[in-house]
């Protein structure tokens, strides 16, 4: 995505949690507004502590724990933002434009990787739901990765020579 691109999906992300704010009385803080612009500054998948780590070092903002988290979760609540739970770690990430995606996750390694499926989506997207109105899908594929799998067939041959 390019800069002008980006920085069209950050001013209508900008919005859309100004607006939430403004019709609920809630503050416009300066946390939630760095926060808003550190997670779309990611490109792809983050942890609560990376996110931490990314306000301090590159915008010199520190902020709790607790804010961190009840930040998200507002963002998660205005689909600004989305919650993975991978192989026992969680991790989000932006979401605005970018709504249908897939991942395969290494069940070795843990290892997530965003794979385009441009089938998938069209298949998902042309789905007829009763009664419900679709506003995104993710779809996780869970298998092993190369790396993973080469070093299995060596252990596998090493295991296979010291029996022979």
């Amino acid at each position: 995505m390019g800069t002008a691109s980006k920085d069209r999906v950050f001013a209508s992300v900008e919005r859309i949690l100004d607006n939430y704010l403004e019709m609920n009385n809630h503050r416009k803080t300066p946390e939630r507004y760095t926060i808003l612009k550190a997670v779309y500054s990611f490109g792809g998948h983050f942890t609560l502590e990376e996110l931490g780590g990314k306000l301090a070092t590159d915008y010199s903002f520190t902020v709790s724990r607790a804010t961190l988290y009840n930040t998200l979760n507002l963002l998660m609540e205005l689909r600004l933002v989305t919650r993975h739970r991978f192989q026992g770690t969680t991790k989000y990430e932006a979401c605005y434009a970018n709504s249908n995606h897939c991942h395969q996750i290494c069940t070795i390694c843990g290892k997530e990787t965003e794979i385009k499926a441009q089938l998938l989506v069209n298949a998902v997207d042309n789905m007829k739901f009763n009664r419900f109105r679709k506003d995104g899908f993710t779809l996780y594929v869970y298998g092993v990765c190369s790396t993973c799998q080469r070093k299995l067939t060596r252990e596998n041959k090493q295991k296979k020579s010291k029996t022979e």
